[in-house]
């Protein structure tokens, strides 16, 4: 499609919205309120700490590791069980969500890494969140727990083998095509000190977004105190799961005077996040500045923008239509929640492939799909569509979608959802039938 039919289509889409939406209704109203909402949450809470990191990481992986490297640990005739291992358990250590990763994917599939293990990777970064494993336990149910933890990393590894094959001439071909590249000139540094330079990268996105503690109490305006386990947050309230009574309250931001965490190590960590990322990043400049010449840290500049430019426009876009849609966990947008609770209940395949296609275009927040899960379930969802939308909803979202289509293509891209729509639908109905009544 050339650039002016593009530039037409975007028009004439723009002014049918503008003339057919009924702004004037107020659902539509509350609906746009929730998109621009949307958009600022996701601006607060991950652009500064998640994406500008993890553009920084893609840059540096485009200018500081060689395409020989990465098409030998991830190319196409690598050897599978090292480059599969690899992609099918990133997500324990990158606590990163569906977005965030999309950087670090793009910037491994353009040095060379075969398509395989470079959506294994895309698929794990965000599904295999070991703290949102976790949380799934504690609030769900240790079997949702470690059916997701077990599906999740099942998943990456089926589904980047079904895409090599899928598309296996095209890879043989890149591969053919890596194999008569020039030898790459050797590197500028020692190999420790590029590691040096990643691990303290990947540090600074992992400590800047250090997960909440699990348990707290909350004193409130009335006098009450409460203690729990955390189960998430919605828009206006914090959702409490009481050890006691096992249920889940919903407490007013507006009513709680002030939070205290359980002392421990984690909370510790939580607490000096910043000062922690901050000590990293500072030990990053210093090594950048002692060891990368001038061209070279134009050229990471360069790349990182580059990312940049080719992933935000697509996220914001998809994270306003998302919310448009969808709207922020505990909301009402166009689409009414209780649309998709009456969809859900049972484990029929309906409902298992309903729960799928929802997870797919709903845009999640790292470990916000628990509150959501833990609402559903309480409203009459069963387990299979319930697992079936933790599999299919943290790693794929309307935004992640947009951008995925602009690094592969629309091919590939369809393939790839319908993948994950599938194996998500089948695993759920499996888990439905062996746990539900």
């Amino acid at each position: 499609m050339n650039r002016e039919l593009k530039v037409l289509l975007w028009m004439t889409g723009i002014f049918l919205a503008a003339y057919f939406i009924p702004f004037d209704l107020p659902a539509v109203q509350a609906a746009l309120s929730e998109a621009f909402l949307m958009l600022q949450d996701y601006a607060r809470e991950h652009v500064l700490t998640c994406l500008v990191p993890a553009f920084f990481i893609a840059g540096g992986i485009a200018v500081f590791v060689s395409q020989a490297s990465v098409i030998r640990y991830l190319g196409y005739g690598a050897k599978k069980s090292v480059a599969y291992g690899v992609a099918s358990v990133s997500g324990m250590i990158l606590a990163v969500c569906s977005c965030t990763v999309l950087p670090l994917f793009a910037g491994i599939h353009k040095r060379g890494a075969g398509l395989g293990p470079a959506t294994a990777f895309l698929y794990a970064g965000p599904a295999i969140n070991i703290l949102a494993i976790i949380l799934t336990a504690r609030v769900l149910g240790v079997g949702l727990g470690l059916a997701r933890a077990a599906g999740a990393v099942v998943f990456a590894v089926l589904i980047g083998l079904g895409m090599h094959f899928l598309f296996r001439n095209e890879e043989r071909a890149k591969a053919e095509e890596a194999a008569l590249a020039p030898e790459p000139p050797p590197a500028a540094r020692p190999l420790w000190k590029t590691a040096v330079l990643f691990a303290l990268m990947l540090g600074v996105l992992v400590f800047a977004n250090w997960g909440t503690p699990g348990t707290l109490t909350v004193h409130l305006t009335d006098g009450t105190t409460l203690t729990g386990l955390r189960a998430g947050e919605e828009a206006e309230a914090l959702l409490l799961k009481l050890p006691e009574t096992e249920e889940t309250v919903r407490v007013l931001h507006e009513d709680i005077v002030a939070r205290e965490y359980t002392p421990s190590a984690y909370t510790t960590l939580w607490q000096y996040r910043f000062v922690v990322a901050g000590v990293l990043l500072l030990a990053l400049v210093v090594v950048a500045l002692l060891w990368i010449g001038r061209p070279e840290a134009i050229a990471w500049g360069s790349s990182t923008w580059d990312y940049a430019k080719m992933i935000l426009p697509y996220l914001f876009g998809g994270v306003l239509v998302a919310g448009f849609l969808l709207g922020r966990p505990g909301a009402e947008a166009l689409i009414p929640t209780g649309w998709i609770e009456s969809l859900v209940g049972g484990n029929s395949w309906g409902a298992v492939a309903i729960a799928s296609v929802a997870g797919a275009f709903m845009y999640f927040a790292t470990l916000t799909e628990v509150p959501i899960l833990q609402g559903l379930l309480g409203a009459g969802m069963g387990d299979g569509p319930a697992l079936a939308l933790l599999l299919a909803g943290p790693a794929l979202s309307l935004p992640n979608m947009l951008v995925i289509r602009r690094v592969l293509g629309t091919k590939k891209t369809l393939v790839y959802i319908v993948l994950v729509m599938i194996a998500a639908t089948l695993t759920g109905k499996l888990y439905g039938t062996v746990v539900g009544p």
